[in-house]
């Protein structure tokens, strides 16, 4: 009867249906922490100056909780730039720290003065 009325039902090639939809879009880490209310930073890119391997620079992602995550720490600032630029410099510095501490730590006596007094004695200073 519908076949009278509507012609016959020509048959459908698999996935010939799915060009109507809209195609599924990946969410970002970022969007991903946002929509949880959970803070996110990452970091983009890094570029070294090939003719002096000790500078360059990074390129940070942030999301707003990240940077009232920030405030609340004590961070201060106008711009959000401004907040996680100190943030970044004071990760650094701490890697810094540690490590020297921890060559400290192996290396006690790099950077001692040992003066030998006799009789199997040693000033250490």
């Amino acid at each position: 009867m519908f076949e009278a009325l509507f012609g016959k039902k020509k048959p459908t090639k698999k996935g010939a249906h799915e060009g109507n939809k809209v195609p599924r879009v990946k969410k970002t880490d970022k969007e991903i922490a946002t929509e949880r209310g959970e803070p996110y930073v990452a970091v983009l890119s890094m570029d070294v100056d090939p003719q002096n391997l000790n500078e360059g620079s990074f390129e940070l992602d942030w999301n707003d909780k990240f940077i009232a995550n920030l405030r609340r720490a004590g961070y201060q600032g106008k711009e959000d730039h401004d907040l996680v630029d100190q943030w970044f410099q004071n990760v650094c510095r701490n890697v810094v720290l540690e490590t020297w501490e921890q060559d400290q730590a192996n290396n006690p006596s790099r950077f001692q003065n040992v003066k030998p007094l006799g009789n199997g004695r040693t000033e250490h200073s």
